[in-house]
């Protein structure tokens, strides 16, 4: 991944406010073995690192991401969590950790360096070094939950980022958004008792991992959930109508004032993980949407988490087509 493997050159930044987008990621990441023929595999990061070799995205500065602390883990994850998936880690060869969760020997230190983009990036959108940044790591995150590996996940990225964001940072309400067609168990296990966040997901109905249904809206006093599950075949007209009459208003009167991005690309037509018929344009379409609410409510501030998107064609074009709304800022 010309990203990871390659680092270019960051422009300067002399104004805090010089970048509107960061770029994390790390080379450990394409190291993660998921095994032959497994849909969350190094290409997916070596597509995107393809799209950013473009001219159009030359001078976005990337940041090599550090690794996560035991005590940012704990955030979201119990000791036990924690030890189940450093333990596991084997010195060759590859371990099934489940039906789907695959480690090999440098996936603990891929996982803690994808949560610490995560966390790296919330530090420079909160400081105000960037107005937003884009996390191009793995394994992805949004499955994992308080105590469980589940779904290519061992750590809660975006969950971790937003408790980050709320302690460390002061913020008092951060919304977590999910576009992946699967449902992100993980980060809404994790918020469910979290006061002053918001999670909200869109994802195709009666697919893995078979949650997300309306009824579950967050206990009181913890987290405001908004699931919309979506019939297999939806496409962008039934997408956008979800975000416009149900998702965007919820997350408005939310007012978060940091968002973070669940961003999987998965719903893609082409995606074999599943059956939802969205375009390029759609995403671009969502992103633009989130950063309208991001200016009215939260001085821009919006950090993107990867998760799913396995055709890797399809992939890297909705990457880039967010990619270049982020920039917009």
């Amino acid at each position: 991944m010309p990203g990871p493997e390659r680092r270019q050159a960051a422009r300067p930044r002399e104004h805090p406010l010089l970048s509107s987008t960061v770029i994390y990621t790390h080379p450990i990441c394409l190291e993660h073995d998921t095994g032959e023929f497994h849909p969350e595999c190094a290409d997916r990061l070596r597509a995107i690192g393809h799209i950013l070799d473009r001219e159009e995205f030359m001078y976005v500065p990337r940041e090599e991401a550090p690794k996560a602390t035991l005590a940012q883990i704990l955030r979201a994850h119990t000791q036990d969590h924690y030890d189940q998936v450093m333990d596991s880690i084997p010195a060759e060869g590859s371990v099934e950790l489940d039906g789907d969760t695959f480690v090999s020997p440098r996936s603990g230190e891929a996982a803690l360096h994808s949560a610490g983009a995560a966390i790296a990036a919330v530090d420079e959108v909160a400081t105000g070094r960037s107005r937003n940044a884009f996390c191009a790591t793995r394994p992805p995150g949004h499955h994992a939950e308080r105590n469980a590996i589940m779904g290519f996940c061992l750590f809660s990225n975006a969950a971790i980022a937003a408790l980050h964001a709320r302690d460390q940072h002061g913020f008092k309400r951060v919304a977590v958004v999910d576009f992946d067609v699967h449902h992100g168990n993980g980060t809404q296990d994790v918020l469910w008792n979290e006061p002053g966040t918001f999670y909200a997901s869109s994802h195709q109905d009666d697919a893995f991992p078979y949650t997300g249904k309306v009824e579950e809206v967050g206990p009181p006093g913890g987290c405001t959930v908004v699931n919309v599950p979506l019939p297999a075949g939806t496409a962008s007209n039934v997408f956008r109508a979800a975000y416009t009459d149900i998702i965007l208003p919820k997350l408005e009167a939310f007012a978060p004032d940091f968002l973070i991005i669940s961003a999987g690309f998965d719903a893609h037509a082409a995606d074999p993980m599943a059956h939802l018929r969205l375009q390029v344009a759609d995403f671009e379409w969502l992103t633009q949407k989130l950063l309208g609410i991001a200016r009215t409510h939260a001085q821009r501030r919006v950090v993107s988490v990867l998760e799913g998107g396995y055709e890797t064609r399809a992939l890297a074009a909705c990457v880039a087509a967010h990619l270049r709304v982020l920039m917009e800022g």
